[in-house]
């Protein structure tokens, strides 16, 4: 649980914007959304080192990663390069979640 709270100060409820009750409360629902958006995707999308890395550290290996989308044979194509150190790593994981069933 402190590992978690841990992460959620890192994420952003380290400090607040404003003096305004309203606009700090949108942003600590914002930040854990956030938070559980990233603990998903270390449970679910990735592994190996970066399944217990920081937040920090997500950002600057996987959320920062350059790609292009693209739609080409009436489909959606995400085109990272192959140069950029993560590239399967990220690759694998969006494909675990691509492979997750809608709720039906």
């Amino acid at each position: 649980m402190e590992d978690r709270i841990r992460c959620a100060k890192d994420t952003g409820l380290r400090r607040l914007p404003s003096r305004e009750f309203a606009i700090n409360q949108a942003w600590c629902a914002s930040a854990a959304i956030a938070v559980d958006l990233i603990c998903w995707l270390q449970l679910i999308g990735l592994d190996g080192d970066l399944a217990a890395a920081e937040p920090k550290r997500l950002r600057y290996r996987v959320l920062h990663t350059a790609a292009r989308l693209t739609r080409g044979q009436r489909r959606p194509w995400r085109l990272i390069p192959t140069t950029w150190p993560r590239a399967r790593q990220i690759t694998t994981a969006l494909d675990r979640i691509a492979a997750i069933p809608a709720p039906s």
